[in-house]
């Protein structure tokens, strides 16, 4: 196992980034004297490990919290918190555009300030690190130790000179951007999630190397502000992994924003030309050039397990796959939990949150709430935004589950009508005999919203037909939950069934 990352720089080192690494990575920080034993030892101040470490301390647990980078992790640094910023900054500059359909006349030569938008986008981040300090969390009660930590045995961790022994530990280092073996691609120069939002200036032309979640959030947004973006995708589609039906909404929107389409390629090499980096592929057969100023690889990501010295703990992981636990987020050392990215198949900020109440109540309290209770939703957040919650139908396939489908188009939605965004639908699946969901996808501008209704029907067991009978407000988008409640209703009425009821009127007439 290779040694770990290194602490990337945040650029530029104006005010914003500086009060940002003051907050959660600060230079004059000087670590406790490590207690006797602590109840619990928390490795990653990202998502996971805050939540862990917060809620064991506010149960009155000792513990240490160890963070070699910036609390925070990705999801404050290099993840929800600045991408969420600079989408929500290029849905602006779309309705700017779009806004002749409203009647609103804007007038010629209105254009996006990247260098501000990036600017705001750093300044709510410094804002919001606040919550994830050093500071913060030592006022909490907690050990807070700024270092490099690694296992030295079965139940002690070395940080920089201090040995912190542990009853429990849990490990959330998270993950990083994954890399791939293109030829000349490390040499030509590229970014990532993590290295994209240093961006102080607007490339004119910019590839995507990457049709998934994260690229293609990144180059809708990239090519509001202005930019030429281009996806080059392996898989004949982007978002490979959604509904098909919604994957084609949301790369008909990317095209219709300017965005090009490369998918199928096979990306033979990268080289430097000049002031260009010239990615050479294989698309239709035919071997083509794309010259650009800039490349984004967004191919997700991979688990953070370098130098952490696992063997010496007796956990098990693999580098691809991340720590191994089990259901009740067990190492293959029973004193040790794992939760978050380092650990999971779903590298979701609210995931990595609900895992650490898992190991809070089973490596504290000897609990077994088990990880596959868990019922997950994620979104991707284009415009529109596809969220989804379940199964998909193929996986229902694989599982012998037979289903029943009910999709509800937008265009029959008055409050999607008035808004101007009927490019969309919900979809459900239920178990065929009756209404229990066992999946959805919601295709909406703001999806995301919509879905935890959905989510909750499925946790709490709440059919398809019991949602036709709640009260949703008009006008509103989801309003389309209520409709498709009443077709799962509707199809319940069989010919027999319609007969009799026919009959009945008649004869209480």
């Amino acid at each position: 196992m290779g040694p770990p990352p290194t602490l990337l720089p945040l650029t530029p080192a104006d005010a914003h980034n500086r009060r940002l690494v003051e907050h959660v990575h600060p230079g004059d920080w000087k670590n406790p004297t490590p207690a006797s034993r602590y109840n619990l030892v928390v490795i990653g101040a990202g998502t996971a490990g805050l939540v862990i470490a917060a809620g064991a301390a506010g149960l009155g647990a000792k513990v240490a919290l160890v963070e070699r980078e910036l609390m925070g992790g990705d999801c404050l640094n290099f993840g929800c918190v600045p991408s969420k910023a600079i989408i929500r900054a290029s849905r602006a500059a779309a309705e700017v555009r779009d806004a002749e359909r409203f009647a609103v006349h804007v007038p010629d030569g209105v254009r996006v300030d990247f260098g501000a938008v990036m600017e705001r986008m750093r300044r709510l981040r410094a804002d919001l690190s606040v919550n994830d300090s050093a500071a913060r969390f030592k006022e909490l009660g907690v050990d807070v130790f700024i270092g490099g930590a690694r296992f030295s045995s079965r139940d002690t961790i070395v940080v920089d000179d201090a040995t912190l022994r542990f009853r429990r530990a849990a490990i959330a280092t998270g993950a990083r951007a994954a890399e791939l073996p293109i030829a000349g691609l490390k040499e030509a120069g590229y970014l990532t999630n993590e290295t994209v939002f240093s961006l102080t200036d607007l490339p004119r032309r910019i590839a995507v190397i990457g049709g998934g979640p994260i690229g293609c959030e990144l180059a809708q947004a990239l090519r509001r502000y202005g930019a030429e973006v281009a996806i080059l995708e392996v898989a004949p589609q982007i978002l490979i992994r959604e509904d098909r039906d919604a994957a084609a909404r949301v790369e008909q929107s990317l095209v219709r924003d300017g965005v090009t389409m490369l998918t199928g390629t096979n990306i033979v090499g990268v080289e430097r030309r000049g002031g260009e980096k010239v990615i050479r592929f294989e698309h239709g057969g035919t071997a083509t050039e794309l010259a650009v100023d800039e490349i984004i690889l967004g191919v997700g990501r991979t688990p953070t397990v370098a130098g952490l010295n696992l063997e010496a703990a007796g956990v098990n992981f693999d580098p691809g796959i991340g720590v191994i636990v089990d259901d009740y987020l067990r190492t293959t050392n029973p004193s040790i939990y794992a939760a978050g990215d380092v650990c999971s198949q779903f590298k979701f900020t609210h995931v990595a949150d609900a895992m650490a109440r898992i190991v809070i109540r089973n490596a504290l309290f000897h609990g077994r709430a088990r990880m596959s209770a868990l019922t997950i939703p994620w979104c991707t957040y284009t415009d529109p935004e596809i969220a989804h919650v379940g199964l998909y139908e193929a996986d229902a396939k694989s599982r012998g589950i037979e289903l029943k489908t009910f999709v509800q188009e937008f265009d029959a939605i008055d409050r999607a009508i008035l808004d101007g965004e009927t490019n969309g639908f919900v979809k459900a699946h239920v178990a065929a005999g009756s209404d229990r969901i066992v999946g959805a996808t919601i295709v909406a501008s703001h999806a995301s919203e919509m879905l935890s209704e959905v989510t909750l029907a499925i946790a709490k067991g709440i059919g398809l037909g019991a949602i036709a009978g709640v009260i949703h407000l008009y006008p509103t988008q989801a309003e389309a939950l209520r409709k498709l409640g009443d077709q799962y209703n509707r199809a319940r009425l069989t010919p027999r069934v319609k007969w009799l009821f026919e009959r009945w009127l008649a004869w209480t007439r």
